[in-house]
């Protein structure tokens, strides 16, 4: 649980950091390519986080496609996302699409916020133990991103995903992953 909190207080301290730092103007801004592939491992259902506790356990392979170079807006473009986290122990993997927003600062560090929908081949209810019932097969999927560009086109990242039905339904464990990605622009 000490690493779990160690963890946290790294990627709150990074996203502080990187939104003390100025954000690039209109001008300044690297403007996104055409499209962006992003892809990484995520520890599975992380325990304390959104979710609040975990059942499920694994890694899983995260792979993302940013479409456009987007619109400008609030100092940062938004595009959209198509992707996958794909766990293969038998627990939940998803598909998901967002509406992403991601904004570069001076200090090459970057943010992005994203909110869509995923669909996933976990468990609706609670049939297993070792399963978290989700609820129902759409849920809503609200991605955060702290990365550096290391050049133009390269980035790293830690990025976090919550999934979850936001008790629109009668069981809603939700799922939480959190891990390192790795970019490039094209």
């Amino acid at each position: 649980m000490r690493s779990i909190k160690a963890l946290v207080l790294a990627v709150v301290t990074a996203c502080a950091g990187a939104l003390w730092a100025a954000p690039a103007s209109a001008q300044d801004a690297p403007r996104p390519g055409n499209f962006e592939i992003k892809g990484g491992v995520l520890w599975h259902d992380v325990p304390g986080l959104w979710s609040g506790f975990s059942l499920e356990k694994g890694v899983d392979v995260n792979a993302e496609v940013l479409v456009g170079p987007g619109w400008y807006i609030l100092g940062g473009y938004l595009r959209p996302a198509l992707g996958g986290t794909f766990n293969f122990q038998g627990y939940t993997s998803r598909g998901y699409i967002d509406a992403r927003w991601e904004v570069d600062f001076a200090n090459r560090m970057f943010l992005g916020l994203g909110l869509g929908a995923a669909v996933h081949n976990g468990e609706l209810a609670p049939i297993y133990n070792d399963h978290k019932a989700l609820g129902s097969r759409v849920l809503f999927h609200v991605p955060v991103e702290i990365g550096l560009r290391l050049d133009e086109r390269q980035s790293i990242s830690i990025y976090f995903e919550h999934m979850s039905n936001g008790n629109t339904a009668r069981y809603n464990e939700a799922l939480d992953s959190l891990g390192l990605r790795y970019g490039v622009r094209f």
